[in-house]
């Protein structure tokens, strides 16, 4: 199977992250998978084992799936579905960011709503599979720069600020991401990339400051590579004319 294209799950505050899972589903040949009595799907969950998953999260829909082999005893399956994302209903705390696993899911019902001789029934089966592959779902990283004076005589000192902040699931808002290496890059005018300059270090609610000297015109910009429970950012450009 493949979780998010092979990348990371990165998530913000508000915003419904569409999460896209192909997967192959071999099942027995007289089993019957119609979507409404019964259903087999992808599930992913954060726990030491799924009798202790803290936390889970699936698709709404029933996945796509296409036959593409049979046996004697048993049907394959190439399938897709979407898992939506949304912050606030599945993610509640740091805690949250980090190593998800994956588990295949089987589940089945039967019902009588006859009651036309006082009885109904409804009968629910469960089965999960735990261990089948992990993702990283990761909390969203913002960044900004802004480099002073402008203009800047050509030798004179520039200093660059910025502030890292990263989604608080907790908060629904953005908080400061401090003691982390972050690149300031600059791209003169007329080149096609930018390079790192220096590496500084997030300071207090994420607070980024250095100071360069001023050799040309170009844009400076602050660039976060990211960690294993927050995702990576790059600030927009401040453009700088050097007298």
């Amino acid at each position: 199977m493949v979780i998010n294209n092979g990348k990371a799950i990165v998530v913000g505050t508000t915003s419904t992250v569409k999460v896209p899972i192909t997967y192959t589903l071999t099942h027995p040949v007289d089993l019957v998978i119609d979507g409404e009595t019964s259903a087999a799907g992808i599930t992913l969950y954060r726990g030491t084992s799924l009798s202790k998953l803290r936390n889970e999260m699936g698709p709404d829909d029933a996945p796509s799936c296409t036959t593409t082999s049979t046996t004697a005893t048993t049907v394959t399956q190439s399938c897709t579905e979407v898992i939506a994302v949304a912050p606030q209903d599945y993610l509640y705390d740091a805690a949250d960011a980090g190593t998800w696993k994956v588990a295949g899911v089987y589940c089945r019902t039967t019902s009588d709503n006859d009651d036309s001789d006082d009885h109904i029934s409804f009968d629910y089966g469960y089965d999960m599979w735990g261990g089948l592959g992990t993702t990283q779902v990761k909390r969203a990283a913002k960044l900004t720069t802004d480099a002073t004076p402008e203009p800047v005589t050509k030798g004179k000192t520039l200093t660059v600020k910025g502030t890292l902040t990263r989604a608080d699931w907790e908060t629904t808002k953005y908080s400061g991401y401090t003691g982390q290496p972050v690149a300031l890059q600059f791209k003169a005018k007329g080149a096609n990339a930018y390079k790192t300059v220096k590496t500084v270090t997030s300071g207090s609610k994420g607070a980024l400051t250095t100071t360069v000297k001023a050799s040309a015109d170009g844009s400076y910009r602050y660039k976060f590579a990211g960690t294993t429970t927050t995702g990576t950012a790059t600030a927009t450009g401040d453009y700088v004319d050097v007298k």
